[in-house]
């Protein structure tokens, strides 16, 4: 296990300083604010640990409010909205200087049987031939407009074993392309054996590249190369099955459209055995200089 997940699982063990209140701290990202995966993580965690353990998250729909102090511990208010006999609701404010900066509800239900299908995997290439991202990010260090941009990459990925089995954004830079992409990913070491540990870190790393298919169709090249500004606007997310973060996950992603300075992001996460975990949506400000 790295140093930067075991540095993670700690900022997911919130501290409880009331009953259905948590405080959790923050990690450096690429940007200064908080990196919306790990505020929807955190607010994940809080929401579960209100919810009893034969209770898996099925689904959680958020909106990212206001841009996250680092510098600042986030507290998180848990609202109990309903216990049924089969589905738990829970709806999560992230507060930091008096003020939300996140909103989340989250679903949870006990296992039961009933119809199974599922959408194929598609094909994608096998994870354990593509370069880690300390082997490739390098070759791209000249076209990032800060020369420290790969060693701050590399550190804020430095939880999450993530290779890209198509080209990376900042590969495609004047070239436009269809505005779809797969990366393989897993944690960066074994994790404990608890559901919510796993679906937690599955949503924190689902935030890190699906808005990067919206800026394919354009060539803009990532968030770090041009002149592109972007944040997470809203993020919704559905746990079909069951899988295990520290293996092998497929995220298949594509941009179905971008227009009036919005970009929306779908993807599908599977099992390196082909089941259909996960599905998410992602909508978020792409703004661009004006002519």
């Amino acid at each position: 296990m790295t140093d930067a997940l075991t540095d993670l699982l700690d900022l997911l063990d919130l501290e409880q300083i009331e009953e259905n209140i948590f405080r959790g701290t923050s990690r450096p990202s690429l940007v200064p604010r908080v990196f919306g995966g790990q505020v929807a993580a955190q607010a994940l965690v809080a929401a579960g640990r209100t919810v009893p353990a034969d209770r898996a998250a099925h689904s959680l729909h958020a909106y990212f409010l206001r841009t996250g102090d680092p510098g600042a511990p986030i507290v998180y208010s848990v609202d109990r909205i309903r216990d049924g006999r089969s589905f738990t609701t829970r709806r999560v404010v992230a507060v930091q200087h008096g003020h939300p900066i996140f909103h989340l509800s989250a679903s949870f239900q006990t296992w039961e049987e009933g119809l199974d299908h599922q959408a194929p995997m598609p094909p994608a290439v096998d994870p354990e031939t593509l370069p880690t991202a300390a082997e490739a990010l390098p070759a791209y260090a000249g076209v990032f407009k800060d020369p420290d941009t790969v060693r701050r990459l590399l550190h804020a990925r430095g939880a999450v074993d993530l290779r890209y089995a198509t080209v990376p954004p900042w590969g495609t830079v004047g070239e436009p392309v269809e505005p779809r992409s797969q990366v393989w990913f897993r944690t960066a070491g074994k994790l404990a054996d608890d559901p919510l540990l796993h679906v937690c870190l599955a949503t924190y790393v689902s935030d890190m590249t699906l808005l990067d298919s919206v800026l394919l169709a354009h060539g803009r090249g990532g968030w770090a190369v041009g002149d592109v500004v972007g944040a997470s606007l809203d993020h919704a997310m559905w746990f079909h099955r069951p899988f295990r973060a520290d293996e092998w996950l497929l995220y298949d992603q594509e941009s179905p459209s971008a227009h009036g300075g919005r970009g929306l992001g779908q993807a599908r996460i599977y099992t390196q055995d082909g089941r259909l975990a996960i599905t998410v949506i992602q909508e978020g400000v792409v703004r661009t200089p004006r002519p």
